[in-house]
């Protein structure tokens, strides 16, 4: 059973697909934890990133699958992002056409795939910035919106509220690296002197992403394979008492090289009223959780500032 707006009353704890190009074990590992330890209620998986990750992990998705549910978690299955070659519109269309199974898009291709009537999720990478687009999607059969990354605070709260109107979900990125764009091309490959087609899958050697710094030695962005992320991750606290009182009805962790059970249990409290944004900020750094590689924490752009400028 989806854990829609209509069937749930307390705030949703999503943890997002895995960004990374992280061994086939150590995903599995990872979501046998997730099933089995963390206190989450949905849980997606998928490649969104790069294609050519897929078929590492294809075999042990299903057992994945199958484990989470068991758990009780409800899976979201993502459809890749940017798909440009043959194959990959042809898995997006084989995602798409899937029965039973809920599926989150990451750009716009699948919605000429999807059968009527269809649901779907929305990720933050699709471009939601207003109260009509989110009832055109609404429309099409949107049960849930994760809101763009870099909305200032009165527009989430506008969104919000058009969300609740319309009966589906709002959903916002709370912690973790924040995507900023995806490109055709693979920096990992050129920083390593590989062309795309032949990358050798050099991203497995940084497994949050590989640090950009500016000439002067200042930490600026972070690389992914073809995407690029924030040099901070993003560990939001006390904007979560005002996001809930927005209405906001599900909050997304992104998964990083740390332990992501420890993680959903602080927000999970947080979202509890257990303890206030502060404590829970202390919790994450005094346990090296949000600084996986020793990067910052930020609060994202809420603050309508830029997010390389908020509060760390």
């Amino acid at each position: 059973m989806t854990n829609t707006p209509a069937t749930r009353s307390t705030p949703t704890l999503v943890m997002g697909p895995v960004l990374f190009n992280w061994a086939p074990e150590r995903l599995s590992d990872f979501y046998a934890r997730i099933a089995d330890e963390a206190d989450v209620d949905r849980v997606h998986v998928g490649e969104v990133v790069c294609s050519k990750r897929e078929p590492f992990f294809a075999d042990r998705l299903p057992e994945a699958i199958e484990r989470l549910t068991r758990a009780g978690k409800t899976v979201v299955v993502d459809a890749l992002a940017l798909p440009t070659l043959k194959r990959e519109r042809q898995s997006v269309a084989a995602l798409a056409g899937l029965d039973g199974v809920e599926i989150e898009i990451n750009d716009m291709t699948p919605l000429a795939l999807l059968p009527a009537g269809r649901r779907f999720a929305v990720s933050p990478l699709v471009n939601v910035y207003d109260e009509g687009t989110l009832g055109w999607f609404a429309a099409r059969g949107a049960w849930s919106v994760a809101l763009p990354y870099e909305l200032p605070t009165a527009s989430i709260e506008r969104l919000a509220a058009e969300g609740a109107r319309l009966g589906i979900e709002t959903q916002l990125h709370v912690f973790g690296r924040v995507p900023l764009a995806i490109s055709g091309r693979c920096y990992h490959a050129r920083v390593h002197g590989l062309a795309k087609d032949s990358c050798q899958f050099v991203c497995n050697q940084d497994p949050d992403g590989l640090e950009v710094d500016t000439l002067d030695g200042e930490g600026f962005l972070a690389v992914n394979g073809v995407q690029t992320l924030s040099d901070a991750c993003t560990a939001a606290g006390d904007e979560i008492a005002t996001l809930l009182g927005f209405g906001v009805g599900a909050f997304r962790l992104s998964p990083q090289s740390c332990d992501m059970v420890a993680v959903a249990a602080i927000y999970r409290a947080l979202l509890a009223g257990s303890f206030d944004g502060a404590e829970a900020r202390a919790r994450l750094g005094a346990v090296g959780l949000a600084l996986p590689l020793g990067v910052p924490m930020m609060s994202g752009s809420w603050p309508a500032t830029a997010g390389a400028a908020s509060p760390r």
